[in-house]
């Protein structure tokens, strides 16, 4: 994927964040995808019991069940640190407004029904601003 390829899924990404009004599973599977994670999708067929909902991503050498990014904002800030421990970030709340969260990282700025929609928003456009360049976990 070139590097405008990657700014453009990053841009879709996040206003996908922006415009949907709750979490969505597949949702996280595309954020992790996006931020460089090896993702392996919950399979449709002979899924078991002991299949993580969602999918599992790699870290290092190990494979762990992708959290719920779209909808808790401790997992989206768990991976914000990760991914860029270096960079400001703060979260607004917003009463008068639809999208009720407003949150900034790295000077790009995203909105959201949740914080934590409105964080992976905002944490998406930041990489894409920077040319869609994702550091290694």
């Amino acid at each position: 994927m070139t590097s405008v390829e990657r700014r453009e899924k990053l841009l879709a990404l996040a206003e996908q964040c922006e415009t949907t009004g709750r979490p969505d599973r597949n949702l996280d599977a595309e954020i992790y995808e996006a931020l460089g994670y090896t993702v392996r999708r919950k399979p449709t067929l002979l899924a078991g019991p002991r299949t993580p909902p969602g999918g599992i991503y790699q870290q290092g050498a190990l494979w762990k069940a992708f959290g719920k990014i779209s909808a808790e904002f401790d997992v989206a800030v768990g991976v914000l640190r990760q991914k860029a421990p270096d960079w400001n970030w703060s979260l607004h709340s917003i009463v008068a407004e639809e999208q009720t969260f407003e949150a900034l990282v790295a000077g790009s700025s995203g909105h959201g029904a949740l914080a934590s929609l409105a964080l992976c928003a905002a944490l998406l456009k930041a990489f894409a601003a920077r040319g869609g360049k994702i550091t290694e976990s």
